[in-house]
């Protein structure tokens, strides 16, 4: 036999080779990929994550039926618009931001970033002793409310394939459903029974709950994390945030100066607020397309046909939905006299067709992969419900008021759902937090866009409907009650009660009709 041939083997023989020893070295802790990760972490974690995306929905909503009692208590209804646009003006400035988070920072400490910053500006909001204070408040939730969003996005598309990120998709949007379709009913019944501060400290245990779910579930590695904090601080684009947060700031203060505070054009306010928001909207362009490292708008996403189309559609599907849902419960506050609960209530419908919608959207998708004919047919429905709540008066039939605003959220729905898919589709694997981002900026514009251009046509329209309509020698004080007071409607003398319902059926109705 040959010196290098193996002997022949016995039956006393292993069955296997023995492998020679190797030397000793300090094992490293694996790292789990996001796939690998147990799937009991995996529901929990999006538990836990989809639990906060609905209290962000829940806030946004809730303020729409809570502003009749804080103007009340606060004395300043013509400035209440604030609180919702103060939070969407923070998510507009700082949601696209956490999309760059997620790969500097890693998932998890993004997503804990923002739901402390949520939870830490919700509980300020229940301890609010002042409208001003009240409205920073909102801002600093809005902050950490719009990174739940993105951050809830990405860690799902971590998590499982691009066809069953579609069904997932929809599933999550049950969860911002629920919370868009409570947040009404949820203020109102919270402002009739306790007081509008509970509406904000209520929801502190459930913030809990979903903290630990997120630390205690996500333990999976992303690649892309800064090695110090110094590092990833300087890969921050605070420039972005900051530029766009101005910008969008004096955009604000300019349509409240015109409409809320009557001032004219040639008004040194109206000129230097519309200054700068033109000025710092031309440095945000130049400072994403040339100066930012890491910008909030990816150049390369900007150079590519389907993220530019999927945020052109986000915006203009956003402002359309905020510009109504935002003002349909004030609708049957002022004009059918609804308690804040009743009206509320009226968002519920809203609710369940966006996230029916969203589920058909999944369920299409996951089932034949496609996604362009179903975003095309549906994106023309929420036509119907614009149409149809424009048309409301007192006389309207109950099943009218109740079920008008249905093709609405439908149809926003699919059209959302179908056209992240896409988005996430056209990308790589290494793009897809950045993707988010980039389109929840688009998205976040269009909510600010909807709330403040609606309060703009709404006060405007209001006032003159007023002045026109009440007159004597107090007229000037009645109008000035009304417009800062919603809820001493049902309280004035029968003439000038109804003058004041049609004054608000006038200026709602434009709003209808505008978006």
């Amino acid at each position: 036999m040959p010196l290098y041939a193996s002997p022949e083997p016995t039956e006393r023989s292993g069955l296997l080779p023995v492998p020679s020893p190797k030397p000793e070295h300090p094992k490293e802790p694996k790292r789990i990929t996001p796939l690998e990760l147990p799937t009991h972490n995996k529901v929990l974690l999006l538990a836990g994550v989809w639990t906060a995306t609905s209290l962000a929905s829940l806030n946004m909503t809730m303020v729409a039926t809570l502003m009749s009692s804080i103007s009340a208590s606060f004395g300043a209804s013509n400035q209440s618009a604030w609180l919702g646009t103060s939070f969407l003006l923070a998510t507009t400035a700082f949601t696209p931001l956490y999309g760059r988070l997620c790969n500097i920072m890693g998932r998890k400490w993004a997503n804990l970033t923002a739901l402390v910053l949520f939870g830490v500006g919700t509980t300020m909001c229940g301890f609010a002793t002042s409208l001003e204070g009240l409205i920073v408040a909102r801002f600093i939730a809005g902050i950490g409310g719009g990174g739940l969003g993105i951050t809830s996005s990405v860690i799902a598309a971590d998590l499982f394939s691009l066809r069953q990120r579609s069904l997932l998709q929809g599933i999550s949007a049950v969860f911002n459903g629920a919370g868009t379709g409570l947040g009404g009913p949820f203020g109102g019944y919270m402002a009739d029974r306790f007081g509008w501060r509970w509406a904000f400290l209520a929801q502190l245990p459930v913030f809990a709950i979903s903290f630990a779910l997120s630390v205690w579930n996500n333990k999976y590695y992303t690649p892309g994390k800064g090695a110090s904090t110094w590092e990833m601080a300087k890969r921050v684009d605070w420039a972005g945030s900051a530029t766009l947060l101005v910008a969008v700031l004096n955009l604000l203060l300019m349509l409240s100066f015109k409409y809320n505070s009557e001032k004219a054009w040639s008004s040194p306010e109206v000129i230097a607020t519309l200054s700068l928001a033109l000025a710092f909207a031309a440095i945000f362009v130049l400072t994403q397309l040339y100066v930012s490292p890491e910008p909030v708008l990816s150049r390369k996403l900007l150079r590519m046909r389907t993220p530019m189309i999927v945020g052109a559609n986000n915006f203009l599907v956003a402002v359309c939905n905020f510009g109504v849902t935002f003002y349909f419960p004030v609708w049957f506050e002022t004009v059918a006299l609804k308690s804040a609960a009743e009206a509320g209530m009226h968002l519920l419908p809203n609710a369940v067709a966006s996230s029916t919608g969203s589920l058909f959207a999944g369920w299409i998708m996951s089932r034949t992969g496609k996604y362009k004919t179903l975003s095309n047919i549906f994106g023309i429905v929420p036509t119907l419900a614009a149409v149809g709540i424009s048309m409301m008066h007192s006389g309207t039939p109950e099943v009218w008021q109740w079920l008008s605003i249905v093709p609405l959220g439908f149809g926003n729905a699919v059209v959302f759902q179908t056209t992240l898919i896409a988005l996430l589709a056209s990308v790589g694997s290494s793009q897809v937090a950045v993707a988010t981002g980039f389109a929840g900026l688009f998205r976040c514009i269009g909510q600010v866009c909807g709330v403040a251009f609606g309060a703009a046509i709404f006060q405007s329209l209001l006032f003159n409907q007023l002045e026109a309509r009440i007159s004597g020698p107090d007229a000037a004080e009645v109008i000035a009650q009304i417009r800062h007071d919603a809820k001493i409607l049902p309280s004035l003398p029968p003439r000038i009660r109804e003058e004041a319902r049609q004054s608000y059926a006038y200026a709602l109705r434009a709003v209808f009709i505008f978006w």
